[in-house]
Protein backbone atom coordinates (compact mmCIF):
# COMPACT_ATOMS: atom_id res chain seq x y z
CA UNK A 1 0.00 0.00 0.00
CA UNK A 2 1.52 3.09 -0.98
CA UNK A 3 1.81 6.15 1.36
CA UNK A 4 -0.93 9.08 1.17
CA UNK A 5 1.03 12.22 0.18
CA UNK A 6 -2.00 14.53 2.12
CA UNK A 7 -1.18 12.65 5.30
CA UNK A 8 1.93 11.35 5.42
CA UNK A 9 4.80 13.15 6.92
CA UNK A 10 7.37 14.88 4.41
CA UNK A 11 10.92 13.04 5.24
CA UNK A 12 13.26 15.75 7.09
CA UNK A 13 15.45 16.08 3.72
CA UNK A 14 12.83 16.91 1.29
CA UNK A 15 11.91 19.80 3.67
CA UNK A 16 14.65 20.94 3.94
CA UNK A 17 15.60 21.03 0.48
CA UNK A 18 12.43 23.51 -0.28
CA UNK A 19 12.73 26.86 -0.77
CA UNK A 20 10.50 28.09 2.39
CA UNK A 21 9.79 31.45 1.22
CA UNK A 22 7.57 29.73 -1.13
CA UNK A 23 6.83 26.27 0.31
CA UNK A 24 5.44 27.19 3.48
CA UNK A 25 2.05 29.27 4.49
CA UNK A 26 2.21 32.14 6.58
CA UNK A 27 0.56 30.42 9.57
CA UNK A 28 3.22 27.82 9.00
CA UNK A 29 6.10 30.59 8.93
CA UNK A 30 4.73 31.81 12.50
CA UNK A 31 4.83 28.75 14.23
CA UNK A 32 8.34 28.07 13.14
CA UNK A 33 9.39 31.47 13.91
CA UNK A 34 7.88 30.83 17.08
CA UNK A 35 9.68 27.87 18.08
CA UNK A 36 12.99 29.27 16.83
CA UNK A 37 12.82 31.74 19.62
CA UNK A 38 11.62 28.81 22.10
CA UNK A 39 15.14 27.29 21.49
CA UNK A 40 17.03 30.66 21.57
CA UNK A 41 15.65 30.50 25.21
CA UNK A 42 17.00 26.94 25.76
CA UNK A 43 20.73 28.72 24.40
CA UNK A 44 22.35 29.49 27.83
CA UNK A 45 24.80 31.33 26.06
CA UNK A 46 22.18 33.52 24.24
CA UNK A 47 20.86 33.75 27.31
CA UNK A 48 23.69 34.70 29.55
CA UNK A 49 24.61 37.41 26.74
CA UNK A 50 20.58 38.99 27.18
CA UNK A 51 20.34 38.57 31.16
CA UNK A 52 20.44 42.47 32.00
CA UNK A 53 18.58 43.56 28.53
CA UNK A 54 14.82 45.20 28.66
CA UNK A 55 14.48 45.48 25.13
CA UNK A 56 10.93 45.03 23.31
CA UNK A 57 11.26 44.64 19.46
CA UNK A 58 9.31 44.62 16.70
CA UNK A 59 9.97 41.86 13.47
CA UNK A 60 8.69 42.22 10.22
CA UNK A 61 8.82 40.42 6.70
CA UNK A 62 7.23 42.96 4.46
CA UNK A 63 5.85 41.21 1.96
CA UNK A 64 3.94 38.76 3.90
CA UNK A 65 3.10 41.61 6.20
CA UNK A 66 4.28 39.21 8.55
CA UNK A 67 5.05 41.09 11.99
CA UNK A 68 6.04 39.78 15.29
CA UNK A 69 6.86 41.29 18.58
CA UNK A 70 10.08 39.47 20.47
CA UNK A 71 10.17 41.19 24.25
CA UNK A 72 13.66 40.39 25.83
CA UNK A 73 13.84 40.52 29.47
CA UNK A 74 16.62 39.51 31.93
CA UNK A 75 17.87 36.27 29.67
CA UNK A 76 14.10 35.16 28.74
CA UNK A 77 12.62 35.85 24.93
CA UNK A 78 8.63 36.42 24.84
CA UNK A 79 7.13 35.88 21.27
CA UNK A 80 3.62 37.92 21.05
CA UNK A 81 1.39 38.18 17.53
CA UNK A 82 0.38 41.99 18.63
CA UNK A 83 2.93 44.68 17.90
CA UNK A 84 4.62 46.70 20.65
CA UNK A 85 3.55 50.34 20.62
CA UNK A 86 6.86 51.81 21.05
CA UNK A 87 9.30 49.19 20.44
CA UNK A 88 13.37 50.06 21.47
CA UNK A 89 14.07 48.52 18.09
CA UNK A 90 12.53 47.36 14.83
CA UNK A 91 14.01 44.79 12.54
CA UNK A 92 12.60 44.37 9.14
CA UNK A 93 13.66 41.81 6.03
CA UNK A 94 11.90 43.43 2.65
CA UNK A 95 11.10 39.98 1.47
CA UNK A 96 10.51 36.65 2.50
CA UNK A 97 12.97 35.23 0.56
CA UNK A 98 15.46 38.04 1.81
CA UNK A 99 14.76 36.68 5.36
CA UNK A 100 15.06 32.94 4.55
CA UNK A 101 18.40 33.40 2.80
CA UNK A 102 19.77 34.26 6.29
CA UNK A 103 19.36 30.30 7.34
CA UNK A 104 22.31 29.50 5.33
CA UNK A 105 24.06 32.50 5.29
CA UNK A 106 24.13 35.70 8.01
CA UNK A 107 23.82 39.05 6.13
CA UNK A 108 23.68 42.02 8.20
CA UNK A 109 23.02 44.27 5.76
CA UNK A 110 20.10 42.14 4.44
CA UNK A 111 17.49 43.21 7.63
CA UNK A 112 16.82 46.79 7.87
CA UNK A 113 17.14 48.37 11.56
CA UNK A 114 15.52 51.14 13.51
CA UNK A 115 16.53 52.96 14.83
CA UNK A 116 20.07 53.06 12.95
CA UNK A 117 21.91 53.44 16.20
CA UNK A 118 20.96 50.24 17.99
CA UNK A 119 23.79 48.26 19.63
CA UNK A 120 24.67 46.29 15.82
CA UNK A 121 26.96 43.76 17.63
CA UNK A 122 24.36 42.78 20.02
CA UNK A 123 21.66 42.51 17.55
CA UNK A 124 23.78 40.90 14.87
CA UNK A 125 24.83 38.44 17.92
CA UNK A 126 20.95 38.00 18.81
CA UNK A 127 20.19 37.26 14.63
CA UNK A 128 22.64 34.98 14.18
CA UNK A 129 21.58 32.65 17.06
CA UNK A 130 17.96 32.84 16.16
CA UNK A 131 18.49 32.11 12.85
CA UNK A 132 20.72 28.97 14.07
CA UNK A 133 17.97 27.96 15.50
CA UNK A 134 15.54 28.44 12.56
CA UNK A 135 17.56 27.04 10.60
CA UNK A 136 17.28 23.75 13.37
CA UNK A 137 13.71 23.96 13.21
CA UNK A 138 13.12 23.91 9.83
CA UNK A 139 15.13 20.48 9.49
CA UNK A 140 13.33 19.12 11.89
CA UNK A 141 10.08 20.96 12.15
CA UNK A 142 8.29 19.41 15.23
CA UNK A 143 7.31 20.85 18.65
CA UNK A 144 8.14 19.27 21.78
CA UNK A 145 5.49 16.99 21.91
CA UNK A 146 6.31 15.77 18.30
CA UNK A 147 3.55 17.68 16.35
CA UNK A 148 4.43 18.79 13.27
CA UNK A 149 4.77 22.33 12.86
CA UNK A 150 3.65 22.67 8.98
Amino acid sequence: MQPNPLTSPQPEAEIASQDPATSLSKRAARRIIQRAFVLMGRDKILRHQIRESELSTVWAIEDWQLEWTVFFHRGRFEVERRLAKHPDVSLAWSTARQFFDQVDRFDPAAVQMLPANAPHRFFDTLVRGFFANLRHVLMNPVDDAGESLL
